[in-house]
């Protein structure tokens, strides 16, 4: 998030500076709108999925993959919002973001006990772990460098939601059904 400029970012958008600031009158909040609006995207990413699902484990699998997807498929972007570091302001909406994300999952996983799929368990803080670990292994700085090579990425996010799947307590976790069914975006193949 450092990187961003006003002049280019304006420049991208065909409009002044002076427009930009109108509407954000400081970098930081273009980028806490960036976030906000990336955060809202991967939500209904995440209820689309998860609602698509034929029932509340494969619910929860559906948000876990999407989560891990997405992740992988921009990573720079989820660098910058996840773990780059800003200012307070930046800070707020990040957190923000994971909160709400984390809310979702946290939805998930009490479907899934309440059905049986799952053991009772603390399903805050069960979200917000599953969250760490699916941010930390695949952009985090400890994280496989498996850019540009497809096959690697889909690996990762299979391996990275079957971890977070065991994690939470679904005992026969096996790459099937959405997990295998995770779809990489194309331009990933060539380093995206």
């Amino acid at each position: 998030m450092a990187a961003v400029q006003i002049a280019p970012v304006a420049a991208r958008a065909n409009v002044a500076a002076g427009t930009v600031y109108r509407y954000f009158p400081s970098k930081a909040d273009l980028i806490s709108e960036l976030i906000s609006d990336v955060s809202d995207r991967e939500l209904i990413a995440i209820r689309r999925a998860a609602d698509a699902a034929p029932g509340p484990s494969s619910a929860l699998a559906a948000a876990i993959t999407t989560i891990a997807v997405h992740v992988v498929s921009h990573r720079k972007l989820a660098w910058g919002i996840l773990a780059e570091p800003v200012d307070v302001d930046v800070s707020a909406s990040r957190l923000t973001s994971r909160r709400a994300i984390a809310a979702e999952l946290e939805l998930r996983l009490e479907a899934a006990i309440k059905a049986g799929h799952l053991p009772a368990q603390d399903t805050a803080l069960t979200a917000t772990a599953l969250i760490g670990a699916l941010h930390e292994a695949l952009v985090g700085p400890l994280a496989l460098d498996s850019t540009g090579d497809a096959a690697k990425l889909r690996e990762a996010v299979q391996n990275i939601s079957l971890f977070a799947l065991r994690a939470a307590g679904v005992l026969d976790a096996r790459a099937r059904g959405l997990v295998v069914q995770a779809v990489l975006p194309i331009r990933m193949a060539v380093g995206g």
